[in-house]
């Protein structure tokens, strides 16, 4: 395993772990996780002859945590600059929850002829709220809901999220794991995301994707509904997509090994 500090720009390297050999694919977490959600498509990976790139985002795990505004931009932006430190050629990238949105903007935005295929796990896309013509996601309000709660007690809100992240009960230790990785990230990132959450639409954007894009979702998430995956699929030009019988959000631990199974075979 190689671990990568890559300076993204002046005074700010976000963390990226590098691990196998083989056809690349780089993972991009979730709000507010990062990339140890992944370790169970980790190990199938390298066991399968992949080489796996997990991303911190900067903000969040072992990267830096500057006070500025996070958004799909300013992510898009590092993962472009992780691409070129580690000259990736012939690569996948997933994005996972709000890591799908990233890839999106990243694959519509930087990507060239490099990029093979887009995976979307769970993705809080094209649009995390409702809104006009739109009638899927969270209210607005209820982000802000999410937001003040954080403001007032993070580790308490970030518990109460968790409790909607899988489709049936999770040992004590897998609910104490996430939320130990939601409160590794700043507590500023994890605010001023969840606002580009609240406010981002990618309805326009996703029909701009050329490379073939693989979405799989969770027939039972709570937190990003499955009609997302629809509409992803409906607007989309070169999309599959992937039901998840089984799983809520957490389609990487609810569903563990057909997401590694379904990974493998692409």
């Amino acid at each position: 395993m190689q671990e990568h500090r890559i300076e993204v720009e002046e005074n700010v390297s976000i963390y990226v772990e590098d691990s196998g050999e083989g056809k690349p694919i780089l993972f991009i977490h979730g709000w507010p996780l990062n990339h140890q959600m992944f370790k169970s498509q980790k190990e199938a990976l390298i066991e399968n002859g992949y080489r796996f790139i997990g991303v911190d985002l900067r903000g969040y795990g072992q990267s830096d945590k500057p006070e500025q505004k996070y958004s799909y931009n300013v992510f898009a932006k590092d993962i472009k600059k992780v691409v070129e430190a580690l000259q990736l050629e012939n690569y996948y990238l997933a994005g996972f929850s709000m890591g799908g949105p990233v890839a999106i903007r990243f694959a519509t935005k930087y990507a060239d002829e490099q990029l093979k295929k887009l995976i979307l796990l769970g993705a809080a896309a094209p649009s995390f709220t409702r809104r006009m013509g739109y009638d899927l996601g969270m209210e607005k309000d209820e982000v802000t809901e999410l937001i003040e709660a954080i403001q007032e007690d993070r580790k308490s809100a970030m518990e109460d999220f968790g409790g909607n992240f899988f489709a049936s009960d999770v040992p004590p230790e897998v609910s104490e794991e996430l939320l130990e990785l939601s409160m590794q990230a700043s507590k500023h990132a994890t605010i001023s995301a969840a606002k580009e959450l609240r406010e981002a639409d990618l309805r326009d954007e996703v029909t701009d994707i050329t490379i073939p894009t693989v979405v799989m979702h969770g027939k039972k998430d709570e937190i990003c509904e499955f009609g997302f995956a629809e509409e992803l699929e409906r607007l989309i030009p070169k999309v599959t997509l992937i039901p998840f019988e089984e799983s809520g959000h957490g389609l990487h631990y609810d569903e563990a090994e057909k997401l590694n199974r379904e990974l493998v075979k692409l």
